[in-house]
């Protein structure tokens, strides 16, 4: 009963605040993806070298996912997340000064390596804060930061290095202060909850790289993480390479692709709010996913299939209402409900671990088969492809219980 009435005080502004932890997230993420073209040409790279700049970002994030989870199981969560956020905020003021390729490859490896204490220990916070009926709801809330800053992100970058003529630089020092702002406001004002406070008391095995197989073993957890995997790809094929894509092949300006893109961020808000709540009322995490990818599919494939204006548009809104976005929500409640309570920090950094494999794989192999190809529809296809085996997946799930009133 404690962790309930503590959730219920607590769990809205604690959504809050990793909400605008995830906007200051993504929004470094993305503000490098309309820009991508001039760094093409300053640095004369190819497509391929131009994804591994997002890429190694990536394996960089990636590998901090399970040591980040069992240190926040072990030392504390939000101090792990205080210690992220000043080391991603240097690192994207650092990338104004990047005078090469490869030092701009390194800055964006220190970034990713400061962004990967969040995720495990911010979501574990959550889960143990919220109250499960309001669950599904409090990571829409949460998720909807990463919409807001994809939209932050590309609007503002566009806006500032095409619309102001400030050049690409200049961005990424705007953003780093109000990073450093934002990490100091969790660490002040995020309680870490009654059950993490139990654990931690009682030094139990969480934290300890012993209890990675036993995650692993779960089927369930196992094939959540896989449909994420397959969920992610797709979104970062469309997250960095949307605004080239429109610019290459739709002929529009660099000044207007990061709106036009940010159209899949900004439609998702209201759709993850209104899925996330459904799905507390309903009780059912599954169905929901079953009807959500299928139709992110068919928007992926018709972005590149239509010629009219019109459905372009349609395309883009589609997957903004039922692509990643809009299913977060449903997979995190999936873990939730299945995860040892005392080891979901641990849980959520080594799903959030091989969910991010597909954000290391898309962006430099979209890059290799468009150089490949000729083409930037090969790429797009293989991402509606890579979706389709993740909604196989998801039929495989067990039957759900009944969530708590």
């Amino acid at each position: 009963m404690s962790q309930g009435k503590s959730g219920t005080g607590n769990w809205l502004t604690t959504s809050l605040l990793f909400f605008l932890g995830w906007v200051f997230m993504y929004a470094d993420r993305t503000i490098l993806s309309p820009v991508q073209g001039v760094i093409r040409e300053e640095f004369l790279l190819s497509n391929a070298e131009v994804g591994l700049i997002t890429s190694v970002f990536f394996i960089m994030y990636t590998a901090v996912q399970i040591p980040s989870g069992l240190l926040g199981d072990r030392f504390g969560r939000t101090k792990i997340i205080l210690f992220g956020f000043m080391v991603f905020g240097a690192a994207t003021a650092l990338t104004h000064f990047a005078s090469s390729f490869l030092m701009l490859i390194l800055i964006r490896i220190l970034a990713g390596f400061g962004e990967g204490f969040y995720y495990g220990p911010e979501y574990a916070i959550s889960s143990d804060s919220t109250p499960p009926k309001y669950r599904a709801l409090g990571y829409a809330i949460i998720n909807n930061g990463q919409a807001v800053g994809i939209t932050l992100g590309l609007i503002g970058s566009s806006y500032i290095s095409f619309g102001l003529d400030l050049g690409w630089r200049v961005t990424f020092m705007a953003y780093a202060i109000p990073t450093f702002i934002v990490g100091i406001l969790i660490y002040m004002f995020v309680k870490t909850g009654t059950h993490a406070k139990k654990v931690e008391h009682a030094k139990t095995k969480a934290g300890s790289v012993a209890s990675i197989g036993e995650i692993l073993g779960n089927r369930q957890l196992a094939t959540i993480f896989f449909i994420a995997f397959c969920n992610v790809y797709g979104f970062f094929v469309m997250v960095t390479w949307l605004p080239l894509y429109l610019a290459d092949v739709r002929h529009i300006p660099l000044s207007e692709t990061g709106m036009i893109a940010s159209l899949v961020a900004w439609t998702s808000v209201p759709a993850a709010l209104f899925i996330g709540r459904l799905s507390d009322k309903i009780g059912k995490r599954k169905p929901f996913l079953l009807i959500l990818i299928p139709v992110a599919i068919a928007s992926i494939v018709s972005l590149v299939l239509v010629q009219e204006w019109d459905l372009l548009i349609a395309a883009l809104v589609a997957y903004g209402l039922f692509g990643k976005l809009a299913c977060d929500p449903i997979i995190l409640t999936l873990i939730s409900d299945a995860a040892p309570k005392d080891k979901l920090s641990s849980v959520y950094g080594i799903y959030n671990c091989i969910a991010m494999l597909g954000a290391i794989l898309s962006p430099y192999i979209t890059g290799w088969l468009r150089d490949s190809t000729n083409t930037w529809n090969s790429g797009f296809y293989f991402a509606a492809g890579m979706l389709a085996v993740g909604w196989l997946a998801a039929w495989t799930l067990r039957k759900e219980n009944p969530v708590p009133a």
